[in-house]
């Protein structure tokens, strides 16, 4: 049973020792919890109020995910990359429950991976969490990462476009987590972690979040081969719904606000800071994509504009709590110029990455990583009044874009090797082959792998017989 109740506490420290003096008064609102080593906490329900709100917003990124890459595909395909995506949070959170946490953020282990100190989150309740600055209790920073956790497996997994089956993604979501996921995470997250003790600047996933799913994506589009008809005109087709692009970026958009403003763990300036950078690289790098479209097709494209701001939403994310909002408008550009060059490049690679995962997710990614090196400054990030870094080139730290470099070199080499190493292994187990069969792409993966169909369709209409 936790030993909890409201009030403020009065105490030398956030935290009282056992044995110490301090006092509790009733008037107050904070939740205070005593712990079974006898300290007593203090938790405002202000920030623990505000996480788990952005834990949600996180949540519906997911769907999003589901909606944008649905619209994309052609229409006979669209319901299984809608499962797809709801598959990943569905297995991820299991996988997150049964040793995710504990592998990513126990207090056991190494500075490459956790023990199972916490397998099953036993003993993931009261405690205060050092990386959120003790202000909430283990169990809503293990939420909020959960989201996290799942939206990632659920942004790759759209490389299975058109030609990857069901069943053995299934197997993969798990088994990527454990062996990709959960070290990445913890390198650059966990007080343990290598890369957070050597300096690295990730505010909220460029490296777990999206060199992990761009790169993962590339795999994967690697491994399934390309689309029957690929380099032909029968691939030459235009998204079949504009209106679930629109509405999977309006959730994805949404959702990254609380995506970035809740990586502080606080309700505070620094949380505000990072939610007017990630919505004015979002919008900067939107318009750049629409405009460098419109350059080559004297049209504004509604998908060119919604393509690029996701572009500047995944740059912002290790730069958010750390920049000040000039430098977020020239991440936005700068990012959503390059991955829009490498979508036309992409062609010259050979690898059919329909959902251009890897030009929008790992190419933005790096480039967010890069220039938060860059713009880091210690006055920007100490808005939280508790993050004190040495930041990037603008403070004169010159080493710290060595050190992004370094990250992003180890994020993408342990993602490709593990992720090609998974998808073999796999692939090898009787029933569980990823690519699907040449029947399977002519009528549709929504028919071959779940036997519906997200809209009415005449050709499924078959006339009735007279006698």
């Amino acid at each position: 049973m936790v030993n909890i109740t409201y009030g403020a506490l009065q105490a030398q420290a956030e935290q009282a020792a056992p044995g110490s003096n301090y006092n509790i008064v009733p008037s107050g609102t904070d939740l205070i919890a005593t712990l079974p080593d006898g300290t007593t906490v203090a938790y405002s329900p202000g920030d623990i109020g505000w996480v788990l709100a952005c834990a949600a917003l996180v949540w519906l990124m997911i769907p999003g995910v589901g909606y944008l890459y649905s619209g994309l595909v052609r229409r006979k395909n669209a319901l299984t990359l809608l499962l797809l995506a709801m598959l990943a949070v569905g297995i991820t959170s299991f996988q997150w429950f049964f040793w995710g946490y504990s592998l990513t953020f126990s207090t056991g282990g190494g500075p490459f991976l956790g023990d199972l100190k916490h397998f099953g989150l036993m003993g993931v309740l009261e405690a205060p969490v050092p990386q959120a600055n003790n202000k909430v209790p283990a169990i809503v920073y293990c939420i909020y990462q959960q989201m996290f956790a799942s939206l990632v497996p659920a942004v790759l997994i759209g490389a299975a476009a058109e030609r990857g089956r069901v069943g053995p993604a299934i197997l993969f979501f798990f088994a990527w987590g454990t062996l990709v996921y959960n070290p990445i995470a913890r390198w650059v997250w966990a007080p343990e972690g290598w890369a957070f003790k050597l300096g690295v600047l990730d505010y909220a996933g460029g490296g777990p979040i999206e060199i992990c799913s761009g790169v993962t994506g590339m795999v994967y589009s690697i491994f399934l081969g390309k689309r029957r008809g690929f380099g032909t005109e029968r691939l030459a087709y235009k998204p079949h719904s504009i209106s679930n692009i629109f509405i999977g970026t309006v959730l994805l958009w949404a959702g990254w606000l609380g995506f970035n403003g809740g990586s502080t763990f606080a309700a505070n300036l620094k949380a505000g800071l990072a939610i007017l950078n990630t919505n004015l690289a979002a919008s900067m790098a939107g318009a750049t994509w629409m405009l460098l479209d419109y350059r080559l097709e004297r049209k504004w494209s509604a998908v060119g504009f919604c393509t690029g701001a996701i572009c500047g939403l995944v740059a912002i994310t290790p730069a958010a709590g750390y920049v000040g909002a000039p430098a977020s408008i020239f991440i936005g550009v700068v990012a959503s110029a390059f991955s829009n060059l490498m979508t036309s490049l992409k062609s010259f690679f050979g690898f059919d990455d329909a959902m251009d995962i890897y030009a929008c997710h790992g190419v933005a990614g790096i480039v967010g990583l890069v220039f938060t090196g860059v713009f880091a400054q210690s006055s920007v990030t100490f808005n939280d009044a508790y993050t004190v870094i040495p930041g990037g080139w603008l403070d004169r730290n010159w080493i710290q874009v060595g050190y992004q470099f370094a990250w992003i070199c180890a994020c993408w080499g342990w993602t490709f090797v593990m992720t090609y190493a998974i998808m073999f292994l796999i692939n090898l187990i009787p029933g569980c082959k990823f690519r699907a069969d040449e029947e399977a792409e002519i009528v549709g993966m929504d028919e071959a792998e779940c036997g519906e169909c997200t809209c009415f369709s005449f050709s499924l209409i078959r006339p009735k017989s007279h006698s």
